[in-house]
This record gives C-alpha cells, structure tokens and sequence, in this order.
C-alpha cells in the first residue's frame, strides 16, 4: 500500500456508534469513505445519505472493496464480521469490547498477526485531549475513583454495564496504573434489562493502588469523572467537559492552602474519534503497533468479564421474586445509589 493515496474504509454497522464514525471519516482527507453497511439497509441508507457514499446490507461486499474497515456491530458480532474482515487482508478497527469472550478475541489477534494487518480497537476514551493531558501529570497513582453515568439505552440491553460502559475506564485504569490486578469486589444490579445496570466495583492492584469504579446506565444525567490521588497531588478530569484540575503541593508540609497550587492545564480541544481516526490512519501508513492494540483490548475485556462474574455472585436483584446477597464491604445498594453522581470524596 503506498503512503500517498487515499486510505479506502468502510464502516460496518450503521447503529448510533457506526453512523459517528461514518460522520467522522469524512472530515479525514486521507480516508475515503467507500460504503455504510447494515442488515437494516434504510439505517445504513440514512448514514450514506449523511456522508455522501453508498448503503450496503453484506458486510462482506464492503470488505471486498475497502482498504481497512471499522466494525461497529453488535459485540456479538465483533468476532465473526473481524475475522472475516482480517482473513480478507485488512485492517480493522474494532469498537470495544474487543470480542465477547476472551477466546474470540486470541483469535482475532493470531489472525492479524498471521496477516501483517493492524487491529485496533476503538477505546475511544484513550483520545479524548484531556486524558492525554493528565496521562502526562500522572505517576505511581495510589488511589482513583471513577463514575460514569448516563441514562438507559435499549440498544445495549444485550450486554450489561460492565461491558457496555465501564470497559472505558478498565482500559484507561489498567493503562494508568500499569501493574496487575491483585484482587477485585464487585456488586451491582438488573433493573432495566436482564444484565446488570448498575455496577460498583473496587479493584486492588498489586502496586498497592487502589480503585473504585462505578458505571450506571440508570441515571437522568450523564457524568463522566476521573480522579486520581498521588504523594503530591491530585488530579480531577471530567471527561465530558474536558474540564482538567490539579491540585499540587507547593511546599512538603502543608500548613495552609496557600501551600496548595491548583493548575488549570490547556491543550487543544480536538475531537476524540478524529483523533483515534487518525491514529488509524498513521497505523496503516507506516505499519506501526496501536496504542489502543488488540492485545490492550484483550485485557481491559479479561477484567471486565471477571467482574461480570464476580457480580453473579453479589447482584443486588431488581426483582422481588430473585434472592440476593450483598458483600459486607458493599453496606446496601441504597447507599451506593444515593453516592452516584456525587464526589464521594468532597470537591471536584
């Protein structure tokens, strides 16, 4: 592939994620947007509307044609429409989770890597400007909190919180802390769908740091928020806002707040997809290893689905009829529903 023509892609999966992309790709020169595809062909004829290409309903049609392409499906399609996309030569760009099991996704990555193709997958998260801010203020973290809130989507009923949301920040918390998980506490509830909706999760890794999770998608109001304790200062990000605090100490003792200096750090506000996009793009080009790789994905998809299991044992049911058992750790679902949305910590 030469580096000065146009990248071909198609986008697989014209749902709310597949159209974004499609939006997306076309502010990228460098790609060129061949074809949407979906089994519902008038959803995929809308998004080509959008982005002035064509509707296709054979996800093997737009691979034949493409370069690369974006596999935005259902998660339970991830394994079989990048399989095929990577048998075919080309490079993938999978949303996350990765795949449904941790097979399928080993698969995946012995595939590309027998191919000589790029697999990246779509934690989009990691290019949001203000995580590549913080990423550069943050080192030997020894406590974090993350929440990330949003109301109900039927679209995703099939998988539960973990995997739907909370995998964003399993991928930019193991990228953070960058040592194994020790130990891991887990409780959550159904209350919308058969998977869990609600989860609270609080991980020890073998560093001596320690996190606390919790991702809903029962709230009325979206919140995304990291905030990371270190020896000498603190780190608030809200993702959503791209709003970046830190909180340093100026002297070693600190006797006042005049001890304290809060830093506002700019960066640019780019678009998060775009740039994964172009990460993508300069991936293909010069046959580099994705920040975001296959192998990265697999990981963040091995502690989601642990916790998946850990919340079968501790689900606080939404049902009467169901029995449920809650850890001690945990105290009772009211008071964690009651802390979502707060800083349990006091300030932002």
């Amino acid at each position: 592939m030469t580096h000065n023509r146009r990248i071909k892609i198609g986008v697989l999966g014209a749902g709310k994620i597949g159209s974004l992309h499609a939006k997306v790709l076309t502010k990228t020169p460098d790609f060129e947007l061949v074809a949407v595809c979906d089994t519902n062909l008038w959803r995929a004829q809308l998004a080509a509307w959008q982005c002035n290409t064509v509707a296709v309903r054979d996800y093997r049609d737009v691979i034949a044609k493409s370069d690369a392409v974006i596999v935005g499906v259902p998660t339970p399609l991830h394994h079989e429409v990048g399989l095929a996309a990577i048998r075919a030569g080309k490079h993938v760009l999978i949303e996350k989770p990765i795949a449904a099991s941790v097979e399928e996704a080993k698969e995946l990555l012995a595939e590309a890597e027998a191919r000589k193709v790029v697999l990246m997958v779509g934690h989009v998260e990691r290019f949001n400007p203000a995580v590549l801010e913080a990423i550069k203020h943050i080192r030997d973290p020894r406590f974090i909190t993350v929440e990330r809130l949003g109301p109900y989507d039927p679209r995703m009923s099939h998988i539960g919180v973990v995997l739907d949301l909370m995998i964003h920040d399993l991928d930019i918390l193991l990228t953070l802390v960058g040592s194994p998980v020790e130990s891991l506490e887990a409780v959550g509830a159904h209350l919308l769908s058969q998977q869990e909706d609600i989860a609270n999760v609080r991980v020890r890794f073998k560093s001596g740091c320690i996190a606390v999770l919790t991702a809903s998608r029962i709230s009325l109001e979206k919140s995304r928020k990291l905030r990371v304790f270190q020896k000498d200062s603190y780190i608030s990000l809200d993702y959503g806002s791209g709003a970046l605090k830190i909180a340093q100490k100026k002297t070693p003792v600190i006797k006042s707040l005049k001890d304290v200096e809060l830093v506002r750090p700019k960066f640019p506000k780019t678009e998060p997809l775009r740039n994964e996009h172009l990460h993508f793009l300069d991936c293909i080009r010069h046959n580099r290893k994705p920040w975001p790789s296959g192998e990265h994905g697999t990981e963040a998809l091995k502690l989601a689905l642990q916790i998946s299991e850990e919340l079968q044992r501790y689900e606080v049911s939404g049902y009467a009829q169901s029995r449920s058992f809650i850890p001690p750790w945990a105290q009772d679902l009211g008071r964690i529903a009651k802390s979502v949305g707060k800083d349990i910590l006091g300030g932002d």
